[in-house]
């Protein structure tokens, strides 16, 4: 079984990541010259890459294409949702 509230903290800090990521990259099509947003954006990119890894490492894949061990487990848990936050 596993620690749902630093699971569930992970997600939160995921989310947040990953609306940081689609903001920059939407400024910086308005934006494309912009050196530092392009460094934040980059900068969150790789946050986001290795707080992911980190958390499938953990708990299993986050989406339909991320890498699973043997044997394949999507959801073994309960579902976002089932869980009491």
């Amino acid at each position: 079984m596993h620690d749902y509230r630093s699971m569930v903290e992970m997600l939160k800090e995921l989310q947040a990541l990953e609306f940081g990521v689609y903001e920059l990259a939407l400024f910086l099509d308005t934006h494309p010259g912009d050196r530092r947003a392009l460094e934040d954006h980059n900068r969150l990119v790789s946050r986001l890459n290795q707080l992911r890894k980190a958390f499938e490492d953990r708990y299993g894949p986050l989406r339909l294409d991320s890498e699973s061990p043997y044997p394949y487990r999507y959801i073994n848990d309960p579902w976002p949702w089932e869980i009491q936050y």
